[in-house]
């Protein structure tokens, strides 16, 4: 009986893994440091959960992973690929959209860098739509194939004027390329919203990613073969939502972001609070979010992503520099971190680093389990030559916990808007950082399994899939949109949902002006459990 999911991701500091059961109870969890190699990180968490359900014991499972039916999978492999500008394919940029749309390039305001790692060429082609639908002119697939003829690339990513309102020339092109040229193609109205400029880059960035994520999938797969895991595997979306392999391959791009939508979907699972800031405090950074209904909050404004504006959807996360393994100097606290090393250069490991965990545990906010930590501490200030640098010793970790203080105080104001009422779920490794009172916040909750609680989000997510599109607002608007809720279920069964608990989950209508006819702007998104 496969009644047993697992649940990873893969963090700046530490890659975790659980192991939940059909009642969504946790029964193995582990916490392993992040390797260079990200996927050696993701193996020795998945080894150590694994070993956890084999040990014998009460309550033991025995040879649990033969009960393992499914695996979910966040991880930082896309956005280390644009950060470090690695691994990245070739890709040549189609846009259609000629001659209105001629005086802003394709990739204007990317960093040279990315740009020169990136681009394989860049063309203007006639085609595109008007924001209600109608058609420019036709697309140019002549102009498409000279274009093509002159390059090469390992992709080719395709953004058509207002391709939200209708993708019919995308699709006319992606059929042209993958007939004569044989190339992947990344297009656009799959991946972003209104936004010509916006929803390009994501197009070339998700175009650029699908080496990597061809390697991660393998990674993954070989990694369960290698276990002899049988299990299904998935990968987290940034809306706090899985995808089949199959449908990550073709939207990299989704899985940016991943891991702090996982962990407010598993801060709002521990915990049970549905609408709260959840503050999920990591070795190198701390990442806040709001829950809305349970599931991360959108950002309305545009996402910079390696220094590239985009428009597909992403969690309104605020991310400060202030972890467990943050550097605290005198005067001042970071915005360096020792990271995954925190184990060997902290003091309250051995080490002789001063970091922000050894000044949560000089205030006394280390955890239950942990009282040698303070033993180390009080030694190591103890160690110094004099009762003067003993005391700024003291005086130094003090002022750290008030820097800290104020940097959470001051993030939590920044993300309430205005709002109070609402708790404050404090998740990740480094939660016991936080004060027990934080205004701007109702009370401070801290659920159990929180040092886990992104992985807990991966193992306990659903599939979705949603329509971001313009419609007439007369007599045809109500069947208008029932299609696109029908086509955002279709996307979610796509995803990996079971068609019969697909449920639309969010539906938006905004009114759109200056058009000479009526039309308003279409939010669908569709959600449901994984198919069996």
């Amino acid at each position: 009986m496969a009644d047993l999911r697992v649940g990873i991701d893969v963090g700046g500091t530490n890659t975790d893994a659980v192991v939940l059961d059909a009642d969504g109870r946790v029964m193995a969890k582990a916490k392993r440091p992040t390797t260079p190699d990200v996927t050696e990180g993701l193996r020795a968490a998945l080894d150590a959960v694994l070993g956890e359900l084999a040990e014998p014991g009460e309550g033991s499972l025995g040879e649990g992973r033969d009960r393992i039916g499914r695996v979910m999978l966040g991880t930082t492999h896309a956005t280390n690929a644009i950060l470090e500008r690695r691994n990245l394919g070739r890709v040549a940029v189609l846009r259609l959209g000629a001659p209105a749309t001629t005086s802003v390039p394709p990739l204007s305001g990317w960093p040279g860098d990315l740009r020169a790692a990136v681009s394989a060429g860049e063309a203007i082609v006639p085609g595109g739509h008007y924001v209600d639908g109608r058609e420019i002119g036709p697309p140019g697939l002549d102009a498409v194939r000279r274009f093509l003829d002159g390059v090469e690339a390992d992709v080719v990513a395709v953004t058509s004027v207002f391709s939200p309102a209708s993708g019919e020339h995308e699709r006319a092109v992606e059929e042209l390329i993958k007939a004569e040229y044989g190339l992947p193609v990344s297009v656009s109205h799959e991946i972003g919203s209104l936004g010509l400029l916006e929803r390009e880059n994501a197009t070339v960035l998700n175009a650029a990613l699908y080496g990597v994520a061809a390697h991660v999938t393998e990674a993954l797969v070989t990694a369960l073969a290698e276990r002899g895991l049988g299990a299904k595997p998935y990968l987290a979306q940034n809306d706090g939502t899985l995808m089949t392999l199959e449908h990550a391959a073709r939207l990299p791009v989704s899985t940016i972001g991943s891991g702090p939508a996982n962990s407010l979907r598993g801060a709002a699972y521990l915990s049970g609070v549905a609408d709260a800031i959840v503050v999920d405090v990591g070795g190198t950074s701390t990442d806040l979010g709001v829950l809305v209904g349970g599931f991360p909050r959108e950002s309305a404004a545009a996402v910079e992503i390696g220094g590239v504006l985009t428009n597909f959807r992403m969690p309104d996360i605020l991310a400060i520099a202030l972890g467990g393994g943050t550097v605290v100097r005198n005067p001042g606290v970071g915005p360096d971190s020792v990271g995954y090393r925190i184990v060997k250069e902290a003091l309250v490991f051995g080490g002789s680093t001063v970091t922000m965990t050894d000044a949560a545990v000089a205030a006394g906010r280390s955890p239950r389990e942990a009282a040698r930590w303070r033993e180390r501490i009080e030694a190591a200030v103890q160690a110094h030559d004099s009762g003067d640098m003993s005391e700024r010793m003291a005086d130094t970790l003090e002022r750290a916990v008030a820097v800290a203080d104020g940097m959470i105080i001051d993030a939590v104001d920044r993300m309430a808007l205005g709002r109070t009422d609402r708790p404050l779920v404090a998740v990740g490794g480094g939660a016991f950082l936080l004060p027990d009172a934080i205004p701007g916040a109702s009370r401070v909750v801290r659920p159990e399994h929180a040092e886990v609680a992104n992985a807990v989000g991966a193992a306990i997510a659903l599939a979705s899939g949603r329509v971001d599109t313009i419609l007439p607002a007369g007599d045809s608007r109500s069947k208008a949109i029932e299609r696109a809720k029908e086509e955002a279920a279709a996307r979610a069964v796509a995803a990996g949902a079971d068609p019969s608990g697909v449920e639309i989950v969010d539906l938006l209508e905004v009114p759109l002006s200056y058009l000479s006819e009526p039309a308003v702007r279409v939010h669908v998104k569709a959600a449901g459990p994984l198919a069996r």
